[in-house]
Parts: C-alpha cells; sequence; structure tokens
C-alpha cells in the first residue's frame, strides 16, 4: 500500500508541475466549454445540458486516450519506465498511480464546469450531485483503461497515434459528445449503441436533464465499471517497461477484450432499444427546456381576454410571462425569439370529442387500413393545432397505451384523455360496431369498447373497475335509434347510478344523446356534459335546466354536416385545406370514389335515415349560448368524411355562422373544454404558470374565424413543433 501512495503523491506532484496537463485539464475544457454555449446558445434555456454533457465527455475521452493511452507509449519510449522498472514497483502501481491522478484532476474540473454554468447560464442546481460525480469517475475510470490498453499494445507513438484516432473520431462525433443521438437518423442511433461514449453521455444527461440517479443509470454504469476493471486487468497484464520489448500485431485484438462490455449492451440495445428511446425523450426535454418570447401577437387568452399586442415569454415548457404594448428586448430575456406580428395567438385547441380507432375514410382495399392508426392520428392532431384531444369508446387497452407514450414524449402527438368504454344497452349503439371484425375477436372487441351493466349494483362496480384502470372520465349512450330504425336503449334508472359513481370516483361523465328524452333523462341523472344536439329543437325548458345545472353542451356540428354531405355522396369536406394535409393520399383517394359509388347505395341510404339537420343543430346551438350555457367543443372525428386534426377549425366555422362570436367559438375550443376535462389548472390558457401549449395563426380569427386554418407555428410543452416531421416519427 506505501508503494501505491508514494506513486499516486509523486503522480500528482509531477503533473501539477507539467503545464500542457494543467492546460489540457483545466483550461482547455474552459475553451470549449464557451466555445459551445455560444455556439448553442446555451442561456436559452435546456441546451446548456447538453454543453455540460459534451465538454464533461470530451474531457472524460481526452483523459483517457491521450492523457493515457498516448502518454504511456511516449514514457516508454523516452526510457521513462525503464528508471521506474528498478524500483519496487509493479505495473499495477503505475496504472493505479496514474487512474487516481486523473480521478483528483477532473473532480475539480467537473465542479467548475458545474458552477460555471449555474452562473453564467443557469442550469439549475444538480438534483442528485452525488450520483453525477460517481458516474463522472466511473467514466474517467473506464476511459482511462481503455487508453490503457492502447499504451500497452501499441509498439510506437505512431501507431498509438493511429490507434487512438480511430477510437476517438467515432466516440467523439457518434457517442452523443458532440451531437445528441435523439437528432441522428435511426441507423445511426443503433450504431451509436456500440460506441462507449453513448454510455457516458447519456449518463451523464440523464443525471442532469431528468434528474435521475446513478441507480436508474446501473446499465450505462454498470457496461462502463466492467470496461474500467477488465481494461485495468488486462493492462497490467500486458504492461511493458522497455521500449525494445515489442507486441506482435495480434496484440491489438486485446482492445476488443476490452470494449467486449460495450459491445454486448450495444447488442442487447439492438434488440431492445431501451437507450435510444431514453435518448430521444433526453433530446426532447431539452428542446422543451429552451426559453422563447413570443413577439407582439394579438394574444388571445381563452376566457374571451384580448390582448391587441402582446408577448409571451416560454421557459422550461411553461408560461414564465406575458408581456402587453411592444416586446421587451429577447436578448435580455435570454430567449429565443418568434416575430409574431400581425398573428394571432391562441391556447392550443381541444376536441372533447373523437373516435380515434376510425379513421375518417375508407379504402378500397382492406389490407390497406393500418392495424393501428393512432399515432399518426394524434400527431394530425398536433399539426392541425389542436394539442389535446379526448378519446371516446375507442378500445381500451390500445388508447391506453398511447396515452402512456405521449405523457412519457416517446411519441409526438395531442395529450391525450381517455372515456371509455361506452355505458349502453345490448344492441344498443355502440354495440353494431362490432359486427365489422371477425367473429372470433367480437367479444374481445366488444369487452374493450362498451360495457352492458343489467343492475344498477353491476353499473357501479364497472365505473369502480374503470377509475382503477386509469380512464379520465365516463361515457354512456341514451339512443333510441332514427325514424323507422329503433334500436334498444340504456334505461335511465341504470344512467342514474352510473352518473353517481362516476360522481363518486371524481371522473366527469357525458352522455351521447338523439332526442329530447335523452337530454330530461341525462340532465335527472345529473350529468356533466351532453354530447350532440338533438335532432329535435331545444325547449326552452331543458336550456333553462341545462344552465341551472352547469351541464357543457357539445352540438358537433361537423358530425352532423358530414352525415348529411355522406347521404347524398357529396365528398366536399375531404377537399379543405388542412384535410389534405394530413389526411394518407390514399385514403382520400379510395373515400372520394366509394361516397358516390354504387358500392355504397345502402351505406348512403343509412346516413340518410338517421335524421341529421344541421339548422337544428344551429338553432340549438343558438339557444344554449344565448342562455348562457356553458359551450364545448368536439367534432366527433373518425365518422365518415371527419379526418382526424382539421375538423375543429371547421366546427368554428360552423359555430360562427350558426351566430357565435368568434370570442365565444375559441373560447370552448379552448378555456372551456379544458374545464370538462378538470385539466383547466394548468390548459386551456395563456396565463403564467400554464403549460405552453399554443398556436400562433396568421391573420386575425376574431374578424375572421377561418384564420385558425393557417397556421404559422405550433409550440407544444414548450418545443416549437418542426409539423413537416410529425408524420415520420420512429
Amino acid at each position: 500500500m506505501k508503494s501505491y501512495l508514494a506513486m499516486i503523491r509523486m503522480t500528482l506532484r509531477l503533473t501539477l508541475r507539467d503545464r500542457t496537463v494543467l492546460f489540457f485539464n483545466y483550461i482547455f475544457p474552459l475553451i470549449f466549454f464557451f466555445i459551445f454555449g455560444q455556439m448553442m446558445h446555451a442561456d436559452q434555456g435546456g441546451m446548456i445540458v447538453l454543453v455540460v454533457t459534451m465538454v464533461l465527455s470530451l474531457g472524460i475521452l481526452a483523459s483517457g486516450l491521450f492523457g493515457a493511452g498516448m502518454r504511456i507509449v511516449s514514457d516508454r519510449e523516452q526510457n521513462i519506465l525503464r528508471r521506474f522498472k528498478v524500483a519496487p514497483i509493479s505495473p499495477a502501481t503505475m496504472l493505479v498511480g496514474s487512474l487516481v491522478t486523473a480521478l483528483v484532476h477532473y473532480i475539480p474540473v467537473t465542479f467548475m464546469i458545474l458552477t460555471l454554468a449555474h452562473y453564467i447560464y443557469g442550469l439549475p442546481p444538480i438534483e442528485h450531485p452525488i450520483s453525477l460525480y460517481l458516474f463522472v469517475l466511473i467514466g474517467v475510470l473506464a476511459f482511462r483503461a481503455i487508453g490503457g490498453i492502447v499504451g500497452s499494445v501499441a509498439n510506437s507513438m505512431q501507431e498509438s497515434q493511429i490507434m487512438v484516432q480511430l477510437l476517438y473520431f467515432p466516440m467523439l462525433f457518434l457517442g452523443g459528445a458532440t451531437f445528441p443521438i435523439g437528432i441522428m437518423p435511426k441507423w445511426l442511433q443503433q450504431v451509436a449503441q456500440f460506441i462507449p461514449t453513448t454510455y457516458l453521455s447519456t449518463g451523464l444527461n440523464s443525471i442532469l436533464t431528468a434528474h435521475e440517479t446513478l441507480a436508474d443509470n446501473w446499465s450505462s454504469a454498470a457496461a462502463l465499471l466492467v470496461t474500467a476493471l477488465v481494461g485495468t486487468f488486462l493492462a497490467v497484464k500486458l504492461f511493458r517497461w522497455e521500449k525494445e520489448e515489442k507486441m506482435r500485431s495480434s496484440a491489438k485484438l486485446w482492445l476488443i477484450a476490452v470494449l467486449a462490455p460495450i459491445l454486448a449492451m450495444g447488442a442487447y440495445q439492438s434488440y431492445a432499444k431501451d437507450n435510444v428511446l431514453k435518448q430521444r425523450l433526453l433530446t426532447r426535454q431539452v428542446e422543451r427546456d429552451q426559453t422563447t418570447l413570443i413577439r407582439d401577437a394579438r394574444l388571445f387568452l381563452g376566457d374571451g381576454t384580448v390582448i391587441d399586442q402582446g408577448s409571451v415569454l416560454i421557459k422550461h415548457g411553461k408560461i414564465a410571462q406575458i408581456f402587453t404594448g411592444p416586446a421587451p428586448d429577447a436578448k435580455a430575456l435570454k430567449a429565443e425569439s418568434i416575430d409574431a406580428a400581425g398573428k394571432t395567438l391562441l391556447p392550443g385547441l381541444i376536441d372533447v370529442h373523437a373516435h380515434l380507432g376510425s379513421t375518417g375514410g375508407f379504402y378500397q382495399d382492406a389490407k390497406d387500413y393500418e392495424s393501428d392508426p393512432i399515432d399518426r392520428e394524434l400527431a394530425a392532431y398536433l399539426y392541425s393545432g389542436v394539442t389535446a384531444v379526448k378519446s371516446l369508446g375507442d378500445a381500451t387497452d390500445i388508447i391506453l397505451k398511447h396515452r402512456a407514450s405521449i405523457q412519457s414524449g416517446e411519441k409526438l402527438g395531442a395529450e391525450l384523455y381517455v372515456v371509455g368504454p361506452m355505458f349502453t344497452a345490448p344492441g344498443g349503439h355502440g354495440t353494431e360496431y362490432a359486427k365489422y371484425v371477425p367473429k372470433s375477436m367480437q367479444a374481445q372487441f366488444e369487452a374493450q369498447t362498451v360495457r352492458l351493466p343489467k343492475t344498477a349494483e353491476e353499473a357501479r362496480g364497472m365505473v369502480d373497475d374503470l377509475k382503477k384502470l386509469g380512464v379520465d372520465g365516463i361515457k354512456a349512450i341514451l339512443e333510441p335509434g332514427a325514424p323507422g330504425h329503433p334500436i334498444p336503449r340504456l334505461d335511465a334508472t341504470l344512467l342514474d347510478a352510473i352518473s353517481a359513481e362516476a360522481h363518486q370516483d371524481s371522473l366527469p361523465i357525458v352522455v351521447h344523446v338523439g332526442d329530447l328524452r335523452d337530454v330530461e333523462d341525462a340532465l335527472d341523472a345529473r350529468v356533466d356534459g351532453i354530447e350532440h344536439s338533438p335532432r329535435a329543437p331545444l325547449t326552452p325548458a331543458l336550456v333553462a335546466r341545462m344552465k341551472a345545472q352547469g351541464v357543457a353542451f357539445d352540438p358537433t356540428l361537423t358530425v352532423a354536416e358530414s352525415i348529411v354531405d355522406t347521404a347524398l355522396g357529396k365528398t366536399d369536406p375531404l377537399d379543405r385545406s388542412l384535410v389534405q394535409q394530413v389526411a394518407p393520399p390514399k385514403l382520400l383517394e379510395s373515400t372520394r370514389k366509394l361516397i358516390p359509388s354504387p358500392q355504397f347505395t345502402d351505406f348512403r341510404a343509412l346516413y340518410g335515415s338517421f335524421g341529421f339537420n344541421l339548422k337544428v343543430a344551429e338553432e340549438n346551438l343558438a339557444a344554449a349560448s344565448h342562455a348562457g350555457v356553458m359551450l364545448v367543443m368536439g367534432t366527433d372525428s373518425g365518422n365518415p368524411q371527419l379526418i382526424h386534426g382539421p375538423a375543429i377549425h371547421r366546427e368554428l366555422q360552423l359555430w360562427v355562422e350558426a351566430g357565435l362570436t368568434p370570442e365565444a367559438a375559441l373560447e370552448a375550443a379552448t378555456y372551456n373544454n379544458a374545464r370538462l376535462l378538470r385539466i383547466d389548472s394548468h390548459q386551456g390558457l395563456i396565463k403564467k404558470g400554464y403549460d405552453a401549449d399554443l398556436v400562433l395563426v396568421d391573420g386575425n380569427p376574431l374578424k375572421d374565424i377561418s384564420a385558425t386554418e393557417h397556421i404559422a407555428a405550433v409550440i407544444f410543452k414548450g418545443e416549437r413543433l418542426n409539423r413537416a416531421e410529425l408524420f415520420d416519427q420512429p
């Protein structure tokens, strides 16, 4: 032990006297820190994490390959090692002294970089500093061990330089040390899993960005630690004191042995893809942490308030400040600037009625249907400025899985709220869709989409089970069918039990209605929302009850319009610009051909028998609005010719055509929808502290509501989206 301590003391003294060592250990990282910081605008938020990760990774990489690998060869060629050979020390003593010296030097470097990042660029305090320092130490050990093998097997400085460069550049450019792995092409992300620096940069980024611990990054830490142990052991065994002792060329293969833990981890990750997903999430979080100033826009705050000229500051995915009048200086706020003069900034739109299991169109060949189109549909909502959507009655397991992937950031799509399965009567509305799946799957399909209670007790138990499953609300169906096409209807006493239990479980409940009796029974059950306009004019008494009970009314005018158009064989809804931007071209082409075709004669007749009347629906909306009923906005997208995403813009236009003001329509599509979903504490408004879910549109929708379709930018959780890439996600 004395020899080890003596060697460590001597090595430390030598390095502290060596100006070259001091320059590369302390000054060199600072140069890169400030260069990267300025180039990447680290003062604007999340990028500072990438800068710190890059600088620390570069320093550790250089310390290992250059500080250990080339230094050993240099000392051997200059006969420095020969002088130690006669001393009572072993190769292990030499290598351990070098490792400890590297650790002692790199701790203050890490502290220095973190301190500067905090005070100059606003890096938040490290939540788990001990985990960070331990991970840095493991990284230093691993890369010094790799460098030690290079120094042990290289016969000359020329050989060591070649070997170091062959290792250094892939590790530098492909392992996250200079470019985030999450922005690389998919195939290159897979290649990166075989690069040692990938596990170093991912671990550092996870601790800094996601506030994880060393335990959360055990796989990366384990791969690096095993590399350190294997590399150190081999370096000791292969160590040479004199330059005359030559290694055979085959000795270079020992590098593969020391990299074996990383290669094994890469092979596993190529299969599991856990690391690829993690790197994608970290990159997304960095983008969401950026600071952005949207300047000089017209602001519609969501509750009807309008600011003619204002600016919104976004930090860490939240609205940090709202300014009125001329915009402040973006540089003074350390923010990226978005010039929004002549544009209108709105809260992200919310659609509270969608059926994601249906595409809204038809393919001529059944093989063209995607087995799971929901990722694309949620991306289409975001593309269209809809940042949240409520799914009603979709297959529960599938829709919950998609909700989780959106919440985690794995997928970019509108935030998903799940309501369902739907409570209905046996043979009632909602059960007919089972006939479109194979007989062997019908029971499973029904279990995923509907609930058919026979008693009040059974109904209450079903609601409780859905609460445990994690749904965001309950939907029941009161629908007697169309004239000449009666269908079984849910018993009102069962609805009473369902509604009471939903309220007991703090779940909002909405009810699909068809006629005035349905509205009356829904009000008797004290539900939270009524879906669809009844096919007959609402009576003043029913409207007054809706107002008095605080029941939300969602008229879904677009579905009435699309059903009438479909019955007539018209495909006008598919000609809208946003529809053509988000829908698969083949789906549009097939739907245009099929709807007016003889093949769809019976289908058109069925839709014509539903008795939908857009004029009546508009009058009911106007009556509810005049009485002060809380209005919310859904589209029933997924029905024929209602392609997911753009339909809410048509719904806004139909509301204005029905006589409502643009302000009232937009308030329904933002703040009121958030209230119905019970998310109005953080969504639905442009307000300090709220989620930065925003849509910027060209023009003034308060004068011309169609301006909402002219989308200039969508900001989701603080991230300014590249809308063109939403449909090309891994």
